[in-house]
């Protein structure tokens, strides 16, 4: 996969994400890709896949508490079009109610605790802010 990683954030793209407010949900695209061995500062021992799964556990009650919920999961399997290289150990969309939810997560103490576990188990990811729209039987 690529060599250039993309786990958390800058401070700008950040404020750029915080000023798109407006009312109603968020929908996450995530799209994970695990090392194999956590890269912890401490120099702990654990596989990316216990890291990733530490970070779901400790965060799990901050997301569920801002009305965060998973409505889609997926497994990967292939791409079709995009990079070869590139393939993902999780696929989800997590939803938020709102805007204020989300920061809310991103900034309770707990939470910022638990995302220790997924910066050593991550190699990169990609996190889509989306709209959530109908679905409906036609492309476009």
């Amino acid at each position: 996969m690529t060599e250039e990683r993309y786990v958390d954030p800058d401070k700008e793209t950040f404020a750029a994400f915080r000023a798109m407010e407006r009312d109603g949900p968020l929908h996450m695209l995530n799209l994970v890709q695990l090392r194999d061995k956590a890269v912890y500062e401490d120099d702990r021992k654990a596989s990316g896949v216990d890291a990733y799964a530490a970070y779901g556990r400790e965060s799990g009650p901050v997301f569920h508490r801002v009305g965060g919920r998973i409505v889609w999961r997926g497994q990967f399997e292939f791409i079709l079009i995009g990079p070869s290289d590139e393939c993902w150990d999780h696929c989800f969309i997590a939803e938020y109610p709102n805007l204020a939810a989300f920061v809310e997560m991103v900034r309770d103490p707990a939470y910022r605790q638990a995302v220790k576990h997924r910066q050593a188990a991550v190699l990169t990811s990609r996190l889509i802010r989306t709209r959530p729209k109908e679905g409906g039987d036609l492309f476009g």
